[in-house]
């Protein structure tokens, strides 16, 4: 057993009788029913007193809210909003604590406001929350024990504490700070030791069973085994069947490659042989070719030659017959002397046939003015289409003007008609994710359908007037534009039971057939007041949407006004109006059943959000008209235009056919014109012939002419005959020398031809060579490409290691051989006949998942045993701490109950390792005839609760290591002997040296009763002058009547 525990350590008081933490100060301003408040505590005990409703519990919740307490273990309201004062819009607590050192002070003062917002000050000085509660839990203020702090609101919460949360409130307010953690931490290693255990019997149940499984199956396992050994054996001889395949295969290549070394010798051998054989065959070419080359000379100078006597013969031969000519035409002159003057005579005859049919001739005058006319005519024709045409392309580009502005105009009504897009995605912006699958889903699903489904109603509602959206949009709620309204309950189930994954409302409407009651009318003294309409009248929607939003919101009961309804409000809440909206605000008037009075509410308006992201009508009307009025305007340009393309076809027919008839004119002139002038150039040729036979020379000198003329050209061909002579002696002697070299050259050939003959012999030896080595060459192409096929082939299968060369020496060697022993092999195989086939891979399955269990057994159970002993150690700190502590609250409360003439003892409920069930047990007998029950609802009374609580929180006093304890109201239900005693009880305790601060909050106190000097009263008033009353008082004298209306505390 440990050393029992020493009480607390001695915390010196200082001067003032102040312990380090103690309140020293509480001003409140604007806080739940004060105005303004300052109190000052004693350092000991202090009896806050006053009447119901004079701001005790206030002055409770001020010190809990001023020192980080949750609104909420107040058990009045859930945010710090709630304790402003009404009408006020912000507030402040400020709590003075006694510092650790002399003199020194600390103070916190917490700001809040209506919206719930806090700003904390430390000695003035604005710092984050977390530095309030750092200063706190240095002094271990706890607001939310209940054994240090017990409001009025959560006094029967403590009666309720269980024995276990009645264990963890005491280590928090007294004794040793180390005990929760360490309690905690027993739990926790508690809990751990029960899981591990539990993991460790799992375990090892599991692990029995499966080496049980296992060794049931070791028998098939080792026949399985023998088997895998023989079919990996038979694996082993299939990997070789490739390789032996490959070894074939090299071997016929190195033999193609063998054969291919040889084609090239033999083909190399023929080559030399052929070149040896060429080589004079070549000299005798190159002498022949000097040969060829003589003739050739030869050659054309005999053609050079023989073109030089045939140009001569030529010449002679023309100058023959210039010479025959000659004779010829000195006859024809004599002939000719005799005809001269007929032909003379003739001419004459025909000059004058000529003139005589040209004079003959009618006159012929182009029709000038009718083509002057025609063309006048074709001119206006072409103004006219030019006209038509400029027309044309005016109505062209007005029709382009107006088809380009119809485009825009339709695609922006297709973007303003196109609003369930839109509405959908604001939906879907607002929080509603699946609201497009869900629009779509019914849309490919209403052929399922009995009666038209509607929804979402967001897109079935259509507000004319964006300042009713918003109306409609404040009064209806959120919900009911996300729905879908059936009109069928089988519908209604349907969708209900296929649309649950998209969270969508849905809704089904029947009609009500039995109340006929229309709605309220809008009567003259409303319109009066500024009333013009009702909210169920402002917009559109198909009848089912627009009864549920009726009958769901009473929209026929919620009215619209201007501005001048906003000003005059109150009158038309005389007029039975319940439910208002105006620009500004929304009024709605309740009325109560009981005293009829009537409460008001009101509220601002809001913008739309939903409603406002809707179409305009109006500009989709406007649209629509310049939609159609666009439209009939093309129309009509397009009729213009088809009937100026039908005038301007009539004007250019009628401008061709005129044309025509200027081309006929034009044609007939020009015909006539040539006709007198092919007369006029006849009579002028037939002049001049005459004129030219009038002008012929006489006959005799031409015949003087002629005779030396044809002198002059034999003396030209008789030189002719000289050179074709001294040409024919010079080719004569090239001849003889061609002649010469010619048959030299023949020799040469023949000696060529012949040596040739031998060469082609060695030649087709030599192709023959090279098709040989092609051929080897194709071979050995074809049996490297089979041979790196099937070595891939058998790299696929395996790749030769030293192991597996090693056992490939051990098997057969050819594929005849192998084939049979795999065979043979598959043959014993197949004899070792198992059922089930998976069994080796459970049991390899099992062996490696027992290895885990072992492992994990192992790993559990070493875990389990740190866990033990950290328990064993932990415990042994803790448990005799703990037991010392109850033992001396025991004493503490057993000593008060027996000064009572009752008795009670406070027990250590253990529970072995099962610390998370450890309690704290009061057992209490208020009478001489009872046993010693636990404290609880179903034993004793309400009083006699408050008192076991109330000497409870006494026996902590001298334990305790809080600065202060806050116990409201708990002596109400105390009888009068148990409150004195209880009050005696108190008082003794507060006398202590080192009793905490204690604040004990009642409505009233028992006459007679004992006050020592720890004692401290602090009486609340409130009344209309009691502020100048308070001050009054504390100076010792009267007071007047004429005070002003402010709460205020002194002791």
């Amino acid at each position: 057993m440990s050393e029992p525990r020493a009480k607390r350590h001695k915390i010196e008081r200082g001067e003032d009788d102040y312990l380090p933490g103690n309140i020293i100060e509480i001003e409140l301003g604007n806080f739940m029913t004060f105005d303004h408040l300052v109190c000052k505590p004693g350092p000991r005990l202090n009896l806050v007193i006053g009447a119901n409703g004079a701001g005790k519990s206030s002055l409770v919740c001020a010190i809990a809210i001023g020192l980080g307490g949750d609104p909420q273990l107040l058990g009045r309201a859930s945010s710090v909003g709630a304790f402003v004062k009404r009408g006020k819009e912000s507030g402040f607590i400020k709590i003075t604590l006694r510092g650790r050192r002399p003199g020194e002070l600390i103070q916190i003062t917490r700001k809040i406001d209506a919206s719930n917002k806090s700003d904390w000050q430390l000695n003035g000085k604005p710092v984050p929350k977390k530095d309030v509660i750092e200063i706190i839990q240095k002094f271990n203020i706890q607001v939310n024990n209940l054994t240090q702090f017990l409001p009025q609101d959560r006094v029967c919460e403590f009666a309720k504490l269980t024995p276990i949360q009645l264990l963890r409130e005491t280590e928090k307010a007294v004794g040793d700070p180390q005990l929760p953690i360490q309690h905690d931490a027993l739990v926790e290693k508690s809990r751990e030791i029960g899981r591990l255990q539990n993991a460790v019997e799992q375990i090892r149940g599991s692990l029995n069973q499966e080496k049980l499984l296992n060794a049931e199956k070791e028998r098939d396992v080792e026949r399985i085994r023998q088997r895998e050994e023989i079919l990996a054996k038979v694996d082993l001889m299939k990997k070789k069947l490739p390789w032996l395949k490959y070894d074939m295969k090299k071997t016929e290549y190195l033999e193609a490659k063998k054969q291919e070394k040889d084609a090239k010798e033999k083909l190399q051998e023929a080559a030399r042989i052929l070149k040896d054989l060429k080589d004079p065959i070549e000299k005798q070419k190159q002498m022949k070719s000097a040969e060829d080359s003589k003739c050739k000379k030869l050659s054309s100078m005999l053609t050079e030659n023989a073109k030089k006597r045939m140009g001569l013969q030529e010449e002679a031969n023309h100058l023959g017959v210039q010479i025959q000519g000659t004779y010829n035409e000195m006859e024809d002159l004599k002939r000719q002397e005799q005809t001269h003057q007929k032909r003379i005579m003739k001419a004459k005859e025909d000059l004058a046939t000529a003139e005589l049919e040209l004079a003959n001739m009618p006159p012929f005058e182009p029709p000038k003015d009718h083509i002057e006319v025609l063309r006048g005519q074709i001119l206006k024709l072409r103004d006219a289409a030019n006209k038509i045409m400029s027309q044309k392309s005016d109505i062209d580009r007005m029709l382009a003007q107006r088809r380009a502005s119809l485009r825009p105009v339709m695609e922006r009504l297709k973007e303003m008609e196109n609003k369930n897009n839109i509405l959908l995605n604001v939906l879907q912006r607002s929080g509603v994710d699946s609201i497009v699958e869900a629009y779509h889903w019914l849309q490919e699903h209403r052929h399922h359908l009995k009666e038209e489904v509607y929804g979402p109603v967001l897109l079935e509602v259509n507000v004319p007037d964006q300042a009713h959206a918003k109306y409609l949009e404040g009064h209806v709620a959120f919900y009911i534009w996300k729905s879908f309204i059936t009109q069928d309950s089988d519908d209604r189930d349907f969708l209900v039971r296929n649309m649950k994954s998209y969270d969508v409302p849905i809704l089904n409407y029947v009609p009500d057939r039995g109340d006929q009651r229309g709605p309220p009318q809008i009567s003259e003294k409303m319109r009066a007041l500024g009333i013009y309409s009702r909210l169920d009248q402002v917009f559109y929607a198909p009848i089912a949407v627009k009864e549920v939003l009726i009958s769901q919101f009473g929209l026929e009961h919620s009215f619209i006004g201007t501005e001048e309804a906003d000003c005059r409000a109150d009158e038309l809440s005389r007029l039975g109006v319940k439910d208002l909206w105006t620009p500004e605000n929304h009024y709605r008037w309740s009325y109560s059943r009981y005293g009829g009075h009537v409460s008001a509410s009101i509220d601002p308006v809001d913008r739309s959000r939903l409603l406002s992201c809707g179409t305009d009508s109006g500009e989709i009307d406007n649209l629509r008209y310049k939609k159609i009025k666009l439209g009939e305007e093309i129309l009509e340009l397009e009729q213009r235009l088809k009937s100026l393309q039908g005038d301007l076809r009539e004007v250019e027919d009628e401008e061709a056919k005129i044309h025509r008839q200027r081309d006929e004119i034009v044609q007939k002139t020009s015909i006539e014109k040539k006709r007198r002038k092919d007369m006029e150039l006849c009579i002028t040729q037939r002049r001049d012939k005459l004129q030219l036979l009038q002008e012929e020379e006489d006959v005799d000198t031409k015949l003087e002419k002629l005779s030396h003329q044809a002198t002059a050209l034999n003396t030209r061909r008789f030189h002719c005959v000289i050179e074709i002579k001294n040409l024919l002696a010079e080719a004569l002697g090239h001849k003889r020398a061609f002649a010469e070299i010619n048959m030299s050259a023949i020799e040469m050939d023949a000696q060529t031809r012949e040596s040739e003959l031998g060469i082609k012999q060695q030649e087709k030896q030599a192709l023959q060579a090279t098709h040989h080595l092609q051929y080897c060459e194709k071979e050995v192409a074809r049996f490297h490409s089979q041979l790196a096929e099937v070595k891939k082939s058998a790299e696929s299968v395996a790749v030769i290691t030293p192991d597996l060369a090693k056992a490939f020496l051990e098997m057969p060697s050819t594929i005849e051989e192998l084939d049979a022993s795999i065979q043979d092999n598959m043959l014993q195989a197949n004899s070792i006949i198992f059922l089930n086939q998976n069994i080796l891979a459970e049991y390899e399955e099992r062996r490696k998942k027992i290895e885990s269990l072992s492992e994990k057994l192992e790993e559990d159970e070493m875990k389990l045993n740190i866990c033990l002993a950290q328990v064993d150690e932990l415990k042994g700190r803790w448990l005799p701490t703990l037991r010392n502590l109850v033992t001396q609250i025991n004493a503490t409360f057993s000593r008060n109950f027996q000064e009572m003439a009752v008795a009670g003892e406070v027990l250590l409920d253990e529970h072995e390792t099962d610390f998370g069930a450890y309690g704290i047990l009061i057992k209490v007998k208020f009478r001489q005839t009872g046993q010693l029950q636990v404290l609880s609802a179903n034993h004793q009374s309400g009083g006699e609760r408050s008192v076991s609580t109330i000497l409870y929180l006494v026996s902590l006093q001298d334990l305790t290591s809080c600065p202060f304890r806050v116990v409201d109201e708990i002596n109400q239900g105390m009888d009068p002997i148990n409150e004195r005693k209880m009050f005696q009880q108190l008082v003794r305790a507060s006398s202590q040296p080192n009793t905490p601060q204690c604040f004990l909050l009642t409505p009233k106190l028992l006459p007679n009763l004992e006050y020592g000097e720890a004692c401290n009263l602090l009486i609340m008033f409130t009344g209309t002058y009691i502020e100048k009353a308070a001050d009054l008082w504390s100076n010792g004298e009267s007071y007047s009547t004429n005070m002003r209306p402010q709460a205020q505390c002194r002791s």
